[in-house]
């Protein structure tokens, strides 16, 4: 046996997606970090040892706008690129070479931490080490840092530190939540594995092992949706140990999943009730999928009221959009739905008083062991969340170091350093403006070779009937003057349209009623209406939600040439999910308005007052995510062999260092790691594909940098020595398949 003892500025524990994302974090600031799992592969759950799909803030596309950025954005679109298939083992290698990219990480797989040295009192403990052993190695390692961060899951590296924690569901009165039981207990959601089939081409027979469970003695064939062609996550709902302790229990937990697993498989191949004589096994998962055990209790606990009422917390650092999804302490046994959803009217914040421990000074955590009630847990505990929120932990470790304070003393001193350096490196913030003193661009004069300062779409593909309800959500900025929709009309009739507010800047539901009009559409096909009266003039820029009532009659059109800051819904036009499986309430406006069948598919509409939602200055507007509008340069298109540019020039000369370009990505577009669905595309259209830097120097144009086949967001462009300049200039050649330019931000540091 060898003893080593590893120091580092900061010592990550749990190589899921959180704990890889606070590492990166924290490595990307400039801190030695040390990252160290008890697995031979990164990821958690989503790896190929467990397999499930990476969710997030989307919700399978019923959130709009809301796919993360930072650390998980880049692993989302890189794995589309490298991995359009779904091959788990692909996104295995995204997930290390994320990691492996960062010189200042230290990794160590296979390591299992289970010793934690702390002193201190109760409310003042502080750790000083955690020992792991690294299996097949021999190795036995002591981490010695300033900092913790227990990214685990379960908890463990806080629990054997002493810190406060919760284990079970708290009762009703201590959050006031609506979905609490009456009385705290200790049920938790249950573990899940998982299964993948395939078609082997010939017949394939199946005897089960001794221990398989006969399901027909279950409520499982009544209660559950069984295919012969599903596998993976379609399968979800095999859960259980929602009663017994998912720690400790989880080797019968393990052996109760592989006996139904086994049971589903036998029932499929040998009832003679599905089409499976070709179908085989190609793998069955052997670790559980863990949803939830300890949870610690930081400085502030986010409970349900927080997530549906989307309180806007002062220290927000991260967003979430998954529905509040419990499950039945049965799991797969229970003869109610496999989950029941509550939803808000769009994402949710996420304050970084949940990050750290209340009573350990120096452990911040991330993950689903963060402090939030059983009921919001039931949201934040969803991977791509996760991964957001161990970004702004691992960052907040490393600022913590930077200015010499506690987790705690960071949120009362130094929050905006922390809100502003996230939003520097492209975190989940929603909301929240660049106010960074050092970024050279907020003082620029920005100018362009041209701008969009019309929206309209005019060409249709196909008809769409108005059986149901259908919405159009579309930038204003400064006013609404009227539209035109393209229609077809089997008869003389009359169409009702409705113009609404979106409430919240970041939601995309109509909220609050501005006026009604009725429109006389006459018989014929491809008439472009005159809708009158829909005039508008709100304080601030936000954007329209144009409603057009159901008439049969009446059809719109669809156009396959998607516009950016327009969507397009269609209300209560399919169930959202399979009853048996998933309770929705149909109710919720964003269930009821589904844009899922409608991504990239606008309505053909056309407004008939100018807008400035694609200025050039919202490259330096502050925001870098739709927010009340697109908040982005967009210009007019390309023509063929032709460039666009967005110019930034200064009274004086600066020295520019760096400068940092983020591309439109379209945050609308719901990817996912194992590919639950496919994108027609590996690489997100309106990225630029090429394009290149010119600085003005000495009143000539100087190409300083060029960027070739681009498929990234976020385009960090450093140089050795500083290029002395009044003006510097981002030259659009060519996009990777839109028709115009589109520059969310740029940045320029000296």
């Amino acid at each position: 046996m060898r003893s080593e003892v590893v120091k580092a500025d900061i010592t990550v524990v749990g190589g899921g997606l959180a704990g890889v994302c606070a590492a990166v974090a924290a490595a990307r600031l400039g801190r030695q970090v040390a990252l160290v799992t008890n697995r031979p592969v990164l990821g958690g759950n989503s790896s190929s040892e467990v397999r499930v799909w990476v969710c997030g803030a989307t919700a399978h596309g019923t959130n709009r706008y809301a796919r993360e950025t930072g650390i998980m954005g880049e692993m989302f679109v890189e794995n589309q690129y490298r991995n359009p298939e779904g091959n788990p083992y692909l996104w295995d290698l995204v997930v290390m070479e994320t990691v492996k990219a960062e010189p200042n990480i230290r990794l160590f797989l296979n390591t299992d931490v289970h010793e934690v040295e702390a002193d201190g009192g109760e409310e003042n403990r502080i750790i000083r080490s955690v020992t792991g052993w690294m299996m097949g190695s021999e190795r036995r390692i002591r981490y010695e840092s300033p900092y913790f961060l227990d990214c685990t899951g379960d908890g463990l590296i806080g629990f054997l530190a002493g810190a406060r924690h919760r284990i079970g569901r708290e009762a009703a009165h201590e959050y006031n939540e609506a979905w609490a039981p009456e009385a705290a207990d200790d049920i938790t959601l249950g573990s899940t594995l998982l299964f993948y089939t395939k078609d082997a081409g010939r017949p394939v027979k199946f005897v089960p092992p001794s221990f398989a469970k006969d399901i027909t003695q279950t409520p499982i064939p009544m209660k559950r949706v069984i295919r012969s062609g599903d596998s993976g996550c379609h399968y979800w709902w095999i859960e259980w140990g929602g009663e017994l302790d998912t720690v400790h229990d989880n080797e019968r937990i393990r052996d109760e999943l592989w006996s139904v697993i086994y049971g589903i498989w036998d029932y499929i191949k040998n009832s003679g009730q599905f089409d499976a004589e070709n179908m085989t096994l190609e793998w069955v998962g052997s670790i559980p999928g863990k949803r939830e055990y300890r949870r610690f209790v930081g400085d502030y606990v986010l409970n349900q009221n927080d997530v549906i009422g989307q309180r806007q917390f002062e220290d927000r650092i991260a967003f979430g959009g998954w529905s509040i999804d419990l499950h039945p302490p049965q799991g797969m046994y229970a003869t109610e739905s496999g989950s029941k959803h509550m939803h808000a009217d769009g994402i949710y914040h996420i304050p970084y008083r949940s990050l750290y421990s209340a009573n350990v000074t120096n452990l911040l955590f991330a993950g689903r062991n963060v402090s939030a009630t059983h009921v919001a847990f039931g949201t934040t505990r969803v991977m791509a969340t996760c991964a957001v929120m161990g970004e702004a932990a691992g960052s907040a470790a490393a600022l913590c170091i930077a200015k010499g304070v506690t987790p705690r003393g960071l949120y009362e001193l130094e929050l905006d350093t922390l809100q502003q350096t996230l939003l520097r490196q492209d975190a989940s913030i929603i909301g929240l403006a660049n106010e960074d003193a050092s970024d050279l661009a907020r003082q620029a004069k920005v100018t362009a070779s041209s701008s969009r300062t019309r929206i309209a779409v005019e060409k249709g593909s196909a008809r769409y009937p108005l059986a149901h309800d259908a919405g159009i959500l579309f930038p204003v900025e400064p006013s609404l003057g009227g539209l035109e929709l393209l229609v077809d009309a089997s008869q003389d009739t009359e169409l009702t349209v409705e113009l609404w507010d979106t409430g919240l800047p970041e939601n995309y539901v109509p909220s609050s009623l501005v006026a009604s009009v009725k429109v006389e559409v006459p018989a014929g096909e491809g008439t472009w209406v005159a809708v009158d009266g829909l005039n508008w003039e709100p304080e601030r820029a936000c954007n329209a939600f144009v409603v057009v009532r159901a008439n049969e009659q009446v059809g719109l059109y669809l156009s396959e040439e998607p516009l950016t800051g327009v969507l397009s819904f269609e209300r209560g036009a399919a169930p959202h999910a399979v009853a048996e499986l998933e309770d929705h309430d149909a109710s919720q406006p964003i269930v009821d308005w589904s844009m899922k069948k409608l991504v990239r598919r606008p309505f053909c509409f056309r407004v008939l007052s100018a807008t400035a939602a694609y200025s050039p200055d919202k490259a330096v507007g502050g925001y870098k995510r739709p927010y009340g509008g697109p908040q982005l340069w967009a210009s007019e298109p390309l023509a063929a062999g032709g460039e666009q540019w967005l110019e930034l020039s200064w009274d004086g000369a600066v020295a520019a260092r760096e400068v940092i370009v983020t591309w439109n990505d379209d945050v609308n577009e719901d990817l996912i790691n194992l590919h639950h669905h496919r994108t027609p595309f590996e690489v997100i259209p309106e990225l630029a594909k090429h394009y290149r830097l010119e600085a003005r120097i000495g009143g000539a144009w100087i190409t300083v940098s060029e960027t070739r086949d681009n498929r990234r967001r976020t385009n960090r462009l450093r140089f050795d020595s500083p290029i002395v300049t009044d003006a510097l200039r981002v030259v659009v050649e060519e996009t990777n398949g839109a028709p115009c330019a589109e520059l969310v931000e740029v940045r320029v540091y000296e």
